[in-house]
């Protein structure tokens, strides 16, 4: 994840432990209240399931994780567009073979002004057919979701070029630390409630 300052209203949390060496919401401006609970809708978690119950158990970390989403999805965050995003998520969601997240953020892609044309550019590769930011924003969520370990500090210079300030890149890459926690909660989750589903049975 880059290093570098970023407004209070982009911080998120980004991992489903006790925090342990990750940074706490700072989004006290942001209440989830508008935000659906996405891993509970793609997972299809219903009131009185042994899964859903395991996770209001853990009331706070399920409140960060709304926060985060309300604040990295935050409409009236300018330096990266609401479409840009979601497009980002969509596409680390689909190339990770989470289609049921992937499908949740398609559909809000549409609804903020995306195309399904860009949609299928993206799905792809065929990043050269997009606009120049979206191009960037796409090649930086597809290496920090196959091959984080090798990105280099130039390799946000096309995000630079494309005229992405650094908080924006850090909001970016927060973006796709959290849409990859949701893909590992969503199927931790749905593997739980598989469980539970056929012991009931």
């Amino acid at each position: 994840m880059t290093n570098g300052a970023m407004p209070v209203r982009e911080r998120a949390f980004i991992d489903d432990t006790d925090n342990k060496g990750k940074p706490e919401t700072m989004t006290e401006s942001i209440t989830p209240a508008a935000v659906p609970d996405t891993i509970d809708a793609v997972v299809g978690l219903r009131d009185g399931d042994a899964v859903t119950a395991l996770r209001r158990a853990r009331d706070k970390v399920l409140l960060h994780t709304r926060l985060s989403e309300a604040a990295l999805f935050d409409p009236a965050l300018h330096d990266v567009s609401l479409v840009e995003r979601l497009h980002a998520a969509r596409y680390v969601a689909q190339r990770s073979n989470a289609h049921a997240l992937a499908s949740t953020y398609r559909t809000r892609l549409l609804d903020a002004g995306g195309t399904a044309e860009d949609i299928a550019r993206a799905d792809a590769d065929a990043f050269d057919a997009l606009a120049p930011r979206l191009r960037a924003i796409l090649v930086h969520a597809r290496l920090l979701t196959h091959a984080p370990v090798d990105a280099r500090a130039s390799d946000l210079d096309p995000l630079k070029s494309a005229g992405l300030t650094t908080p924006a890149i850090v909001a970016l890459s927060q973006l796709v630390a959290f849409v990859a926690y949701q893909l590992r909660v969503a199927a931790a989750a749905q593997a739980l409630q598989a469980r539970a589903d056929k012991e009931a049975a």
